[in-house]
């Protein structure tokens, strides 16, 4: 079974709708907090030669791009921390703190015990005005398909092209950009981690209708051939843009890059090029 099926098992034990977004949605008086979490452990998310600093920024990250895809504001961020050597708690930590100061949020506690393998799970709040809370569902026949930046640069420096080593090691949450989205009346946004084919995908899963992209308008990775650089940019993993669907006549936004790659359609069907899309990208698989 793969990721997405154990989550719709998930969906048989508590209400499936809690599933459908990047952060479940609470409300707290006139606002709504946003909660996500994530796990990383050593052997599957972190590439080698990763500096502890950069382990820290990196788990912060991935659940602050979770907020970012909500239309939030960062607020507060809780860091558990699996240790397999007490010597380097002290960079992530530092990574940590530092990704945190950088997107506007705080580090404020968490978790330490011993493990075999370095493990991290991040938990992130973020807050948001209820008319400017985004969600996965919400797109409608007639939008635009968008997204904020190049895709498959991290795929790519797993592949050998060095010049998209800090995109892998480093990824940087589109916060600023998910607020001013949401703001301009986008009508479904998420972030790309699992890779732009399965991000449609769960697009189409909670919406009405289907998804048509072009893959000439993609936006690539610099300096990789371009059939290359295209299979990246639909299946690779780890980008962390945002994929958000926007009516005629709300982009541009200023200063978010956005770049149209489809439209939304009538048709229940996800298409690259007229043809069906392939649904594949990262996931986390188990055997037996």
């Amino acid at each position: 079974m793969d990721e997405r099926e154990l989550h719709r098992l998930i969906g048989t034990i508590i209400a499936p709708e809690h599933l459908e977004d990047d952060c479940a949605v609470i409300r707290c008086a006139d606002r709504f907090v946003v909660v996500s979490t994530d796990m990383l452990h050593e052997t599957t998310d972190f590439p080698v030669g990763m500096t502890d600093w950069q382990v820290g920024w990196m788990a912060v990250a991935v659940t602050l791009s979770d907020v970012a895809s909500m239309g939030a504001a960062p607020g507060e961020v809780l860091l558990a921390v699996g240790l397999d050597r007490p010597e380097r708690l002290r960079g992530i930590m530092e990574g940590a703190r530092d990704c945190c100061a950088a997107f506007g949020a705080e580090l404020v506690g968490g978790d330490l015990d011993a493990h075999r393998e370095l493990t991290l799970v991040s938990t992130g709040l973020g807050w948001v005005e209820p008319q400017y809370l985004v969600r996965r569902r919400g797109a409608r026949p007639g939008d635009l398909v968008a997204v904020t930046g190049p895709l498959g640069e991290a795929q790519a420096a797993l592949n050998g092209y060095e010049q998209h080593r800090r995109e892998l090691l480093e990824p940087q949450p589109r916060v600023r950009e998910g607020q001013a989205l949401a703001r301009a009346g986008v009508s479904a946004m998420m972030d790309i981690s699992d890779g732009l084919a399965l991000s449609l995908y769960d697009l189409f899963a909670v919406n009405d209708c289907g998804f048509a992209v072009d893959t000439a308008r993609l936006p690539l990775p610099a300096g990789v051939p371009v059939e290359e650089g295209r299979e990246l940019a639909l299946y690779g993993g780890g980008d962390f843009e945002l994929l958000f669907c926007s009516p005629p006549g709300v982009l541009p936004v200023p200063g978010v890059e956005a770049h149209v790659i489809g439209e939304v359609i009538e048709e229940r069907v996800v298409l690259a090029d007229g043809k069906p899309l392939e649904p594949r990208g990262y996931l986390h698989e188990w055997g037996g």
